[in-house]
């Protein structure tokens, strides 16, 4: 079975647009039971590329407790494939919580929980998929329960789920696993980067798992989609000789700072070592000078000096004055 790769943004958005499978992914996300999924309008979605390379889906879920209590909750989805600076993520969070939309009826802000899948690795980390919860706390380090979920302190903070794409690596041993299997980029099609390889019976008995599988399937069929994953790779390569050419020319310009440096050090140096040599000089000047007049003193003559001394005549007159 072969299935569209959806790291492609134009396939994940594909994918992300059926309520059901998104319901699907969120909920082995968060570990939650979300129950439904409303795609946000694209207001600040990156659906044309730019020089960010983010790809945004925000979502408001509903999610059911164990109680069965329902609550609304905001999901930030976010997809690069490059590395990204961290200030990115947060300019797009800052404009979550400035949105109105986001404003409950008693004036608190939505709970907000924000979501990474990240096609490089971060740092020295190797579990796949990390959770940044929050924790509330006294001055004591205690843990605060009473009183707790409020709905001021869930306005002013968020979790975040990361997931690192290049760390998975076929092991399915949860809900969680099964899911995220269909960004595991060790299936890639070795002939073909936007298909990944999955066994016709893989997950078979799995509604959920199959549904995610077809349409998977369906857009891996759709020339149109083909045609889109081509313009992301003629993107994302541009991208890639752009940071390559700036790449170089940063390493040329350190190679020359550090060129520069050696060289001027150097020139320190040697201005040292003829600072040096010029005291020397000075202070064998002054012996001869000392010389001279007390040879000068004991009466002997310029001629009888200069002999004694193997030097010229003119340089004691020299000294001598």
């Amino acid at each position: 079975m072969k299935i569209a790769n959806p790291v492609y943004d134009t396939v994940f958005k594909y994918l992300m647009e059926d309520e059901r499978i998104a319901r699907t992914i969120l909920s082995a996300l968060l570990k939650k039971d979300v129950v439904a999924v409303e795609m946000r309008p694209h207001e600040y979605t990156n659906d044309k590329y730019d020089s960010l390379a983010v790809f945004r889906i925000d979502f408001g879920a509903t999610i059911r407790d164990a109680e069965g209590k329902e609550s609304l909750m905001l999901i930030e989805l976010q997809k690069t494939w490059l590395e990204t600076e961290t200030l990115r993520f947060r300019q797009y969070l800052g404009v979550h919580y400035s949105n109105p939309k986001n404003i409950r009826k008693d004036g608190n802000a939505l709970p907000m929980v924000a979501v990474y899948l990240l096609g490089h690795k971060v740092g020295d980390i190797e579990e796949p998929v990390i959770y940044v919860n929050k924790q509330i706390c006294s001055y004591d380090s205690l843990l605060v329960t009473k009183g707790l979920p409020n709905p001021f302190v869930e306005s002013l903070t968020h979790e975040s789920i990361i997931v690192q794409i290049p760390r998975l690596h076929g092991q399915v041993n949860n809900r969680l696993d099964q899911v995220l299997s269909i960004f595991d980029q060790s299936r890639i099609d070795k002939d073909d980067s936007h298909v990944l390889r999955f066994e016709d019976e893989a997950y078979d008995g799995d509604a959920d798992m199959t549904r995610i599988l077809h349409r998977l399937t369906m857009a891996a069929a759709d020339a149109d989609m083909r045609h889109k994953m081509n313009v992301e790779d003629e993107y994302f390569s541009a991208i890639e000789k752009r940071d390559t050419e700036i790449l170089l020319k940063d390493r040329k310009l350190a190679e020359q700072k550090a060129q520069l440096t050696e060289q001027k050090t150097q020139l320190t140096e040697q201005k040292a070592q003829l600072t040096e040599q010029k005291t020397q000089l000075e202070q064998k000047d002054e012996m001869l000078r000392m010389s001279v007049k007390l040879l000068l003193q004991s009466g002997k003559t310029i001629e009888e000096i200069a002999k004694s001394m193997g030097m010229n005549p003119e340089i004691i007159r020299r000294l001598e004055k």
